[in-house]
């Protein structure tokens, strides 16, 4: 397996917002970049007072989905793959805290999906595609993925998505309500993390408490909570 090249720093004021960045190029997802995922979220996760998470990539992508290269070689891992996966959305759905992806380029497949498990999406006005490919690969998502999506996306916006594998721009995504807003590339972290500094200062236990009225159906089912 590739080594993790994601890592955590702790920004904004009193350093209360997670930021945790992907720079291994494509930023592909394997059983130990998910199992590493999953250490950066129990640090997340442990921090008391004020919190909030941005996820953000490097260079030309966000994340470019799963490494369809390693799943081929490792038949026999792919179960535990694929619901550590399901878990690590879950686990940012329900985050008691507020979270943004920002979307530096390219964010396909998984990387789409990990971007539907946060509060709020960001991209890139001149830059990078949203997009679901998985229409064009003949690979139907799985029920858990659709119900991620479905959860925290418009229905239309899902629907062309997922039946025509449209690569939605940064300006397309904004439209269709997929990205909260689009940004240069100079603006785009910083201002991410400044409107995510703010956001820190609320009450992580209501945040947690709406979380659960608005997404705990689909957080038990990615989690595998019963």
């Amino acid at each position: 397996m590739s080594a993790p090249n994601v890592t955590l720093s702790w920004q904004g004021p009193e350093g209360a917002v997670a930021v945790i960045t992907m720079d291994a190029e494509e930023n592909r997802f394997d059983l130990d970049v998910v199992r590493h995922w999953h250490g950066l979220i129990d640090q997340v996760a442990a921090k008391e007072g004020p919190l909030a998470l941005v996820t953000t990539g490097t260079g030309k992508f966000y994340s470019n989905g799963l490494n369809l290269e390693w799943l081929m070689a490792n038949p026999d891992d792919a179960r535990e793959f694929l619901h550590e996966l399901n878990r690590l959305w879950g686990r940012i759905l329900g985050l008691d805290c507020h979270t943004t992806a920002a979307v530096n380029g390219h964010c396909f497949g998984a990387g789409a999906l990990l971007t539907s498990a946060h509060d709020r999406i960001t991209m890139r006005s001149d830059r990078g595609y949203w997009c679901m490919p998985e229409l064009d690969l003949a690979l139907p998502v799985s029920e858990k993925m659709a119900q991620l999506l479905l959860t925290r996306l418009p229905r239309t916006a899902i629907a062309r998505a997922l039946n025509t594998a449209h690569r939605f721009t940064g300006p397309e995504a904004l439209t269709a309500g997929i990205a909260d807003e689009i940004l240069t590339e100079e603006e785009l972290l910083a201002t991410t993390i400044a409107h995510s500094a703010v956001l820190a200062t609320k009450s992580r236990e209501v945040i947690g408490i709406h979380k659960e009225m608005l997404y705990g159906d689909t957080i038990r089912s990615l989690t595998g909570a019963n």
